[in-house]
């Protein structure tokens, strides 16, 4: 059984720095893709960031692009969101998600089968 887990979120001032990490256990990922979404209170979940899970291109939103970096290392199974000056704006929950995207749906929801619980990652003063 698969089970994504998040960790790293917490409180942080304006222009700080967080890393969050996402650990995959219970299947074999190769061939998949690894994706950050977040949900600010009384918004949809949208996309931050994805890349496939055995390297190659990686993907951010434009609101992100210049700050979060999503990086894996090597072969272990954990992915990270490293996020740089972070605004207020970026408070929500962060959920790491594992699926088949095409290039085309790497920010699509559905292209994803597998969903953590999410971290809460608060920016504030």
């Amino acid at each position: 059984q698969v089970q994504l887990m998040e960790s790293g979120g917490g409180l942080v001032q304006p222009g700080g720095s967080l890393r969050l990490s996402c650990t995959a256990s219970g299947g074999t990922f190769s061939g998949y893709s690894v994706s950050w979404f977040r949900q600010a209170p009384g918004k949809e979940r949208e996309f931050v960031s994805a890349r496939r899970w055995n390297g190659g291109n990686t993907y951010y939103a434009d609101s992100v692009k210049g700050r979060f970096s999503i990086v894996k290392a090597g072969s272990n199974s954990a992915v990270y969101l490293q996020m740089n000056s972070l605004k207020p704006e970026d408070t929500a929950v962060y959920y790491c998600a594992v699926g088949r995207p095409i290039t085309s749906t790497m920010a699509t929801m559905s292209a994803y089968y597998y969903w953590g619980q999410g971290t809460q990652v608060t920016v504030s003063a």
